[in-house]
């Protein structure tokens, strides 16, 4: 049975029934999968187990081209779809399997912005069951945020400096050690680009930092200051346990509050 628009819309949004977790599961899966696959071709590995690599990244890449199309056919505005920012991150995502074709090099420097694809669930902080609290759901996000900055710096440096500095940058794991460095202002030094585009992709790594993780521990301290004046009261819709004294039903799903 085929589905219709609004049913393919949510379905890709849902968490909640079975159909709509197992799609979001299987895509944050396949992302990090991907990312691990990008990892693993920056190891010296045999041919044969770098073409299954590359055979299940492209299966993938397929995988994100057509869930790509279904969000934008279901989407009743296109047009703010394609320019809302969870589009752009999914289209930078499969530009290097298409754009490949026609032999231009440096859209392989997207192929670490897969990772930024899990912003998307990140969001939806009850897709786990983990994280119970408005809270925990910002300190997961600035761990994912500052993970996301040093992941996807860390692709490119070693795109940009592996062939002009492979002594340096031998390996992703050179590159994501020299980014854990310089975004802790540790600096040894021991490891440094030498190409114009490596560093100044080292200068904008450092003010992405300083400008997102401030901002949002910021979020976060105020959401502290706020739940002080909250009361404990678990939802039994859907796991919230924190609300307002005065609060009647829960803010998250609408479920009446039983209070003691």
């Amino acid at each position: 049975m085929l589905l219709s628009r609004e049913q393919t819309a949510l379905y890709f949004k849902d968490i909640e029934t079975p159909i709509g977790k197992a799609i979001n599961l299987t895509i944050a899966a396949l992302v990090l999968l991907s990312a691990g696959i990008f990892v693993a071709e920056t190891y010296n590995i045999s041919d044969s187990v770098k073409f299954q690599l590359h055979t299940v990244d492209t299966a993938i890449l397929i995988i994100f081209a057509g869930e790509y199309l279904l969000r934008l056919w279901s989407a009743e505005n296109k047009l703010k779809y394609i320019l809302s920012f969870y589009s752009i991150i999914d289209l930078m995502a499969i530009l290097p399997f298409f754009m490949g074709a026609v032999d231009i090099s440096f859209i392989r420097l997207l192929r670490s912005f897969r990772i930024l694809r899990l912003i998307r669930f990140i969001d939806r902080i009850y897709i786990f069951g983990s994280i119970k609290t408005e809270d925990g759901a910002i300190f997961a996000r600035i761990l994912f945020t500052l993970f996301a900055i040093v992941f996807v710096y860390s692709g490119l440096i070693y795109q940009v400096e592996h062939p002009v500095n492979p002594e340096g940058f031998d390996t992703f794991l050179d590159a994501f050690y020299f980014s854990i460095v310089t975004m802790t202002t540790v600096g040894f030094g021991d490891v440094t680009p030498v190409s114009k585009i490596g560093r100044l992709l080292t200068v904008l790594m450092i003010l992405t930092g300083i400008a997102l993780i401030p901002w949002q521990v910021g979020d976060l301290i105020k959401r502290l200051v706020k739940s002080t004046n909250q009361v404990e009261i678990i939802c039994s819709g859907c796991g919230l346990a924190f609300h307002d004294a005065d609060a009647g039903f829960c803010k998250k799903c609408g479920t009446k509050l039983k209070k003691d």
